[in-house]
């Protein structure tokens, strides 16, 4: 059986783990069926590229001297790609080597690299959650999806941050080789063959437009701290000494939410620290977050974050002692 070839697109600054991961996916696949891949390493120039962490790699071609037919071109990202989109070689070399390549893919924001190159133009694509905002501004011929572990747009793959890149290159395998194996690679490495839920339940508090009024700030203040209370419209418009029609429609202009909107986020959340800091049981979460039972819990998780309460508290619970 032939290797497949990988090619693992570097920069200053790069995140390891988005290559190292995958990497170690292709290997273990290979140890699995021998010779599956053949990765290799490129980068702009000759010069060893080091890593956001300090770990030094070693290029094994540079990438505008790499040539040949490639099965998998992928490219890693890191807290360095802002200023990497302005690296003229990286971009064409990455621009000429997809055009060699099967299918080409990205780790991270390192999507970014593949948007500048114009490799994602009118395709649906993922990246890490706190870089999908960049990616839709800066590049609207994208349909950017922040939520995904990872995407498959026929022959372009993205993925979400970071550790996704593992999830990226077992797919890959899947593909190439079948899920048996795939799940032989996830079981070797420790790792889900297929996790649970999407990278929003990573992710940080809501973003929102802070309200130019003060009475609006101390609301959402008020929401905040008190989920259980009647947080309905007419009590809060009652509150902010405004008529609901009005409430409504001023409180959607300055904080880019409706106000139920806002409220069930809030309540979400304010359940989210509950299961991560408490064992309360689920009801007790429920009732103490305003969202009343536990079927309304389950249902508010799955649609904010693509994961049950109990799977999230499995997670990200912090136990003492």
């Amino acid at each position: 059986m032939k290797a497949m070839r990988v090619v693992i697109v570097v920069h200053e600054g790069f995140q390891l783990l988005d290559m190292a991961g995958p990497a170690d996916v292709f290997a273990t696949a290979s140890l699995i069926r021998r010779g599956a891949y053949r990765v290799e390493v490129t980068g702009p120039g000759r010069s060893p590229v080091k890593a956001h962490g300090g770990v030094t790699v070693t290029v094994d071609m540079p990438i505008g001297e790499l040539d040949g037919k490639i099965d998998t071109l992928l490219v890693v990202g890191g807290l360095s790609v802002p200023e990497r989109r302005h690296d003229k070689e990286l971009i064409e070399g990455v621009a000429r080597l997809a055009g060699r390549a099967k299918r080409v893919a990205s780790v991270c924001n390192g999507a970014l690299i593949l948007a500048e190159a114009g490799l994602l133009d009118g395709r649906r694509a993922t990246t890490h959650w706190l870089a999908a905002r960049e990616l839709a501004e800066r590049h609207p011929a994208v349909e950017v999806d922040a939520d995904p572990i990872y995407i498959k747009d026929d022959d372009v793959w993205t993925s979400a941050g970071v550790t996704a890149g593992i999830d990226l290159a077992l797919a890959l395998v899947a593909e190439d080789h079948g899920h048996e194996v795939a799940r032989d690679v996830a079981r070797g490495l420790v790792v889900y063959l297929h996790r649970p839920g999407g990278q929003s339940q990573f992710s940080t508090p809501m973003e929102i437009s802070m309200p130019a009024r003060e009475s609006l700030r101390d609301l959402l203040v008020y929401i905040d701290s008190n989920p259980a209370e009647d947080l309905s419209v007419p009590a809060l418009a009652h509150r902010a000494g405004m008529s609901e029609r009005h409430f409504s429609r001023v409180f959607t202009e300055q904080s880019g939410l409706s106000p139920g909107r806002y409220v069930e986020r809030s309540r979400a959340e304010a359940a989210r620290r509950l299961l991560e800091a408490t064992d309360h049981p689920l009801d007790t979460v429920a009732r103490l977050t305003g969202l009343g039972a536990p079927e309304t819990l389950y249902r508010v998780f799955r649609r904010h974050w693509r994961v049950s309460p109990g799977d999230y508290r499995r997670r990200f619970h912090s136990r003492k002692g």
